[in-house]
């Protein structure tokens, strides 16, 4: 897996972005389209039931041959819907269009067979209108108004094969009332059941379409910061070269050799420097800037023993439990933004707990588990709440916050997560995960031919 700086992980993720947003309307449409699957059959079942009831137990005689087969033709365009939309990931709105007028056809030409506009179950068009108002946008969903209106004005003018006696004075005991208040209540439950899926599946598509927006925004705001930061950085590489070389040479300057405090003092000093100009050059890298060397290729395990001594021996924490517990070890490119994430995350637990960090690495699966622990106050529970958000810190300070932020879209960009809790006996726990195929080396077999 070729390594990839922060930013052009950022730019390949902002290309995704207009087709994730087109996806998740695709994909809602695919799950309205299946709703008028189910809804379908219900219909065709309906169907048969109720043509069976009046022709045999009313005694009404109905033309049960082309009623059957439009009944039939109806199951065959269901069974190829059911088919065909089980391989698609998305369905148009055009595709729901079409869907709906294929029930209004077929529903005309039931009513039609079946006493026309004196059959009480003509108010089924206003179950299709309902259905297509909520699933289709306004200038498709006026398509369906107005093809059930043109079906109703023609059934009253057409002549149909059967005519029905209605007697709607006789309260109950006319089959007109009885099947008109059949049609209510079937009406009334299946708007009931299917609106409400329809519902909750457009309310998962808007709050999924608004948190893609709010990803795009901090996006945004990671790239200005990446900016300012390569800015800051190359300004502030010359001047801290030259205090290295000016703290160089007081090292061995005989007046200050001499005053063993004083040269303690400088050698700290010239450490501290170091740790800048280390700092100055992983900002650069991540903002692009040309690497000293090659990636380097190492097991999981030595990667995170690495992390886990590395920060050991650069924050120099009272105490640091440290446990790899992963049962795999696949070969994996060494990565500064991984380094970043899991180091912010120690930082931050650190500067919470001074007495106490922990650190436990384990695989599930397929995912790289890294919990992180401290035994400090925890956090708050507006800060949990807006976890990931810029800013988002109970600090007091200017610039606070930063730290979880980009953790975590380093692990949304590698296509993992970061979480916190507040641990019961106190403290608070960041747990970070990724999928190991984000960061393992894929294997190349190939085939050699003698």
């Amino acid at each position: 897996m070729p390594s990839r700086t922060l930013q052009d992980e950022l730019a390949a993720d902002s290309g995704r972005r207009l087709p994730a947003l087109t996806r998740w309307r695709g994909s809602a449409g695919l799950r309205n389209m299946q709703q008028l699957i189910q809804l379908r059959w219900i219909a065709v079942i309906g169907q048969v039931a109720t043509i069976l009831v009046v022709h045999y137990g009313l005694g009404i005689g109905l033309p049960l041959k082309p009623m059957f087969i439009v009944l039939a033709a109806l199951t065959l365009f269901n069974i190829a819907s059911q088919l065909w939309w089980r391989r698609r990931e998305h369905a148009s709105s055009n595709a729901l269009l079409v869907s709906l007028l294929v029930d209004v056809a077929s529903l005309t030409i039931q009513l039609f067979l079946s006493g026309g506009i004196t059959n009480p179950f003509v108010f089924l068009y206003l179950l299709q209108v309902v259905l297509s108002t909520v699933v289709l946008r306004s200038p498709l969903s006026w398509v369906i108004a107005g093809a059930a209106a043109f079906c109703v004005t023609g059934l009253t003018l057409v002549r149909t094969p059967i005519a029905l006696t209605v007697e709607p004075a006789r309260g109950l005991g006319d089959h007109y009332v009885q099947g008109l208040l059949i049609c209510f209540l079937l009406i009334a439950g299946l708007l009931v059941v299917f609106l409400t899926r329809i519902g909750r599946i457009l309310r998962e598509r808007d709050a999924r379409l608004a948190e893609l927006r709010q990803r795009a925004a901090e996006e945004e705001h990671i790239v200005r910061m990446g900016l300012l930061a390569s800015g800051a950085a190359h300004e502030l590489g010359t001047p801290l070269s030259t205090l290295s070389v000016i703290l160089g040479d007081w090292q061995h300057l005989p007046t200050i050799a001499s005053e063993g405090e004083l040269h303690r003092d400088v050698i700290e000093m010239q450490q501290q420097v170091a740790r800048c100009k280390s700092i100055v050059t992983n900002i650069l890298l991540a903002a692009g800037g040309p690497r000293a060397e090659a990636p380097v290729e190492m097991g999981l395990h030595a990667m995170l023993d690495g992390f886990a001594e590395e920060w050991r021996q650069a924050r120099n924490p009272a105490q640091f439990s440290y446990a790899n517990r992963c049962s795999l070890d696949p070969l994996i490119v060494s990565d500064t933004g991984l380094r970043q994430m899991v180091f912010n995350v120690l930082d931050n637990a650190l500067e919470a707990s001074p007495g106490w960090v922990a650190m436990d690495a384990h695989c599930d699966g397929e995912e790289l588990i890294i919990d992180v622990s401290d035994a400090g106050p925890g956090f708050a529970a507006d800060v949990l709440e807006r976890l990931g958000s810029p800013y988002n810190t109970s600090k007091g300070r200017p610039g606070g916050g930063l730290g979880l932020f980009l953790s975590m879209n380093v692990a949304r960009t590698l296509g993992g997560s970061l979480r916190a809790r507040n641990r019961p006996q106190g403290g608070a726990v960041v747990t970070m995960t990724l999928p190991l195929s984000a960061i393992a080396i894929e294997e190349e077999h190939d085939d050699v031919e003698d």
